[in-house]
């Protein structure tokens, strides 16, 4: 009698707490499966009569250590059904949707199972950040109005079927460059949130530049009031607050990101050596630069000052960043002779791990055999390159960002308003189709540390910008990082993407509406 009261009271409670969105008279129809989703997962078995319908009296079931997620799915679920959807530790016998950990060898700390039937659903994983990745697969066997913010009066069915799936590589980055222009937090965690849903689990945020210096360091306060106040052609700039950096930091790793700061050194340093002129040789300060030309500053390599400065930045970056990680550039740095700049990164890498964090950089720190724990980030145009691929047989991870491919700000055409061309025109299917084991020769998979996708904002001022670039290869990057080898398809691809359109469309995505893909599929 007892079990039959908790029942009608939490039926009670949970109709009491809804907005009850009634169906339209029409009949609901997925408008995708588990073979449409992306990226790709490793095994998906569709079952188009075990389709499961939310209702009011849906409850979402989370286990130990699921309840995060948990709210996490009800937070994307009730603004367009209009239902309570209370997360709780048991379904009571109520339909749910079901999160769950477990143990399974084959999944891995990502990876997840999915069950779809017209019972209920489970999601499984041995991690909480399986489960969040598994949400990302089930939200797509919704219709895509289940992304609208406000409610949409219909029903809403799971597409029916079972998923197994893990991911290819650990590491599924995005960059995104807010010192060329800076953008606001709550534009870094829009960003956040719409790269999550494709399982990055990683946010480079390049936080200095020859433009702007965007990271409060309270032992050298200017760099933030004076060296960030500057940006691309005269703009406005701007800077994180160490509290607001520690938020922003916060709201990722509840999207299961880990940010990965990056202060770019001994090049693209004008900014900092604007602002302090004890940073030059000659102890003048250079005058402030908001052109988009690069490799003409470099720190004074041979100064104690630097190396002050340096495990100072290093220091109080390395206190308020959880992650493993800090980025140390090393890219483009034209105007330090080859000595000094081996000198430099002999000196800073320690400087590093002396604070409890691992190097990563881009590809250039190959060149001064940084320890196996270090990542160099590949960013040319794939081919042999003796230095990366020395790392990588001395046990470096090499994370792999081909400019031509992975680089979201290359225009899609040269009509195209945003963007640059150095590296090329690179359109979806350019995004889409290489391979991180073949690019660079001695690097093969187990080698690779995973795919990033840097978006330089030269040419970038709002966040209609960066969705514009961004979407539609920005999903792309994240399935060969993450789909299996031999899933990768162009033409599969393809029509899968296609039915992302209307998702984005509810979210207000403003997406490039590439020719290579029919945006309007039957």
């Amino acid at each position: 009698m007892r079990n039959r009261l908790s029942l009608a009271g939490i039926a009670l409670a949970v109709l009491g707490s809804s907005v009850v969105a009634v169906p339209v008279a029409v009949a609901d129809t997925a408008e995708r499966g588990v073979h449409d989703i992306v990226p790709a997962p490793v095994a998906a078995v569709a079952d188009p009569d075990a389709g499961f319908r939310l209702s009011p009296l849906t409850v979402i079931s989370a286990g130990r250590g699921a309840r995060q997620v948990g709210n996490y799915l009800r937070g994307l679920l009730r603004p367009a059904t209009g239902y309570a959807l209370p997360v709780l530790p048991r379904n009571w016998g109520l339909p749910a949707i079901s999160l769950e950990l477990g143990h399974d060898a084959r999944i891995g700390a990502e990876g997840y199972r999915l069950e779809v039937a017209r019972t209920g659903v489970k999601l499984t994983a041995n991690t909480a950040d399986g489960l969040f990745e598994g949400v990302q697969s089930l939200r797509q066997l919704l219709p895509s109005a289940i992304e609208s913010k406000s409610v949409r009066h219909r029903e809403w069915t799971v597409a029916g079927g079972s998923v197994l799936d893990y991911p290819r590589f650990a590491t599924r980055g995005a960059m995104l460059d807010v010192a060329r222009h800076f953008f606001k937090p709550d534009q870094v965690k829009l960003y956040i949130d719409q790269v999550a849903q494709y399982k990055i689990n990683t946010l480079h945020l390049h936080l200095s530049d020859d433009q702007g210096w965007r990271i409060e360091i309270k032992s050298w306060p200017k760099l933030a009031t004076v060296g960030g106040a500057t940006a691309v052609d005269g703009d406005p700039g701007g800077y994180y607050t160490q509290e607001q950096y520690q938020d922003i930091v916060a709201y990722a790793a509840s999207r299961h990101i880990t940010v990965i700061p990056e202060i770019d050194m001994p090049g693209h340093t004008n900014a900092a050596q604007a602002t302090y002129a004890e940073l030059n040789c000659d102890g003048v300060a250079v005058p402030p630069r908001t052109d988009t030309k690069v490799g003409y500053s470099s720190l004074c390599i041979s100064s104690p000052t630097t190396y002050r400065f340096v495990e100072d930045v290093i220091r109080e970056l390395a206190a308020i960043t959880p992650g493993p990680y800090l980025h140390i550039g090393g890219d483009e740095a034209r105007a330090t002779t080859a000595a000094d700049y081996l000198a430099f990164e002999r000196k800073v890498q320690p400087i590093v791990a002396k604070y409890g964090k691992k190097s990563t950089g881009w590809h250039e720190i190959a060149k001064t055999s940084p320890p196996a724990s270090a990542v160099p980030q590949y960013w040319d145009f794939g081919g042999p390159n003796p230095d990366v691929a020395a790392a990588a047989a001395r046990g470096s991870k090499i994370l792999m960002s081909p400019a031509n491919h992975a680089y979201l700000d290359m225009k899609y055409t040269k009509d195209t308003v945003l963007g640059k061309t150095w590296a090329g025109l690179v359109e979806v299917e350019d995004a889409y189709d290489w391979d991180p084991a073949t690019l660079v020769p001695g690097v093969t998979e187990d080698q690779v540390a995973g795919v990033e996708a840097p978006l330089w904002t030269e040419t970038v001022r709002t966040s209609d910008d960066i969705e514009y670039l961004a979407f539609p290869r920005l999903p792309g990057m994240a399935e060969i990082a993450w789909s299996p080898k031999t899933m990768h398809d162009w033409d599969g691809y393809r029509a899968r993407l296609a039915k992302q359109g209307a998702r984005w469309v509810a979210q207000g995505i403003d997406f490039h509406r590439s020719p290579q893909v029919d945006w309007n599929p039957k």
